[in-house]
């Protein structure tokens, strides 16, 4: 059994979206200079400062995005939208500055997280089912690449790989108690797994932001290369996974890592 030619190519569309992220490349483009500046910048406390952020961002995410949603399997995604909600706080955030970041960045997820349900939604997933919510999440751990990792580790598939039993755990507990316990341990060790890639990229905005004189314009247009990179996350993702439902998993994988 081989892909359809159109499926190929959409999976040839997937890998080209979530391998090539460059997150922190179209930063400096955007910067006209080495985003190494921006890092040089910030407090030295401000690693924890991002993990600490990243993880109360998602919580905050988690408990509001998806929820209001409807299903439409199919319907198209409204990404335009979104990036404008996205632009029009990190302009707020550019204004006031890097203090700024701890009150926007929930507002910033969350709208993410809504603009990633939508992809999600556009390629066929049952956005009301707990496998596609916490789908949703994961994009937040994808195209983070740190300096210490390597391909085998870095890699698409890797990184679902890493999360499963977070995500098989998390799945079990939401289907029995919902989603009203923040604190339940599933659902945390869950969120702590992914903040920690999805803060890699926080870290490379908030360095954009800690550039002298970004301004609010220069923060609307960091913060909508923030949500584009997502935007593009998700796509990727979610035409894989309508390709396993279709396909099954170990097709798609073995197509996808021969591409």
């Amino acid at each position: 059994m081989t892909l359809h030619q159109k499926d190929m190519e959409d999976l040839i569309n997937a890998k080209r979206l979530l391998e090539h992220p460059g997150l922190a490349a179209k930063i400096t483009h955007f910067l006209g200079t080495p985003i190494e500046k921006g890092f040089a910048l910030l407090p030295e406390n401000w690693s924890a400062k991002i993990g600490e952020l990243t993880r109360t961002a998602l919580t905050k995410a988690i408990h509001a995005a998806v929820l209001t949603m409807k299903d439409a399997p199919g319907e198209a995604a409204s990404t335009t939208w979104h990036k404008l909600a996205v632009a029009a706080t990190g302009g707020i955030g550019g204004f006031f500055g890097l203090p700024a970041l701890a009150v926007e960045l929930p507002i910033s997820t969350t709208i993410m997280l809504r603009s990633i349900a939508d992809i999600a939604r556009s390629e066929a997933e049952t956005i009301t089912s707990i496998e596609s919510k916490i789908a949703c999440i994961e994009v937040f751990a994808l195209g983070g690449v740190d300096a210490s990792d390597d391909a085998a580790e870095s890699g698409y598939f890797a990184v679902r790989a890493a999360l499963a039993q977070s995500v098989t755990k998390a799945a079990e507990y939401i289907a029995e108690k919902g989603l009203a316990e923040e604190s339940a341990p599933a659902l945390v060790r869950l969120i702590v797994q992914i903040a920690e890639r999805f803060s890699i990229q926080v870290s490379e905005k908030a360095a954009a932001q800690a550039v002298p004189a970004i301004g609010a314009a220069g923060g609307a247009i960091v913060n909508t290369l923030f949500i584009d990179h997502f935007q593009d996350m998700a796509r990727g993702h979610f035409i894989v996974r309508r390709l396993e439902r279709k396909y099954g998993k170990a097709m798609v994988k073995e197509t996808y890592q021969s591409i």
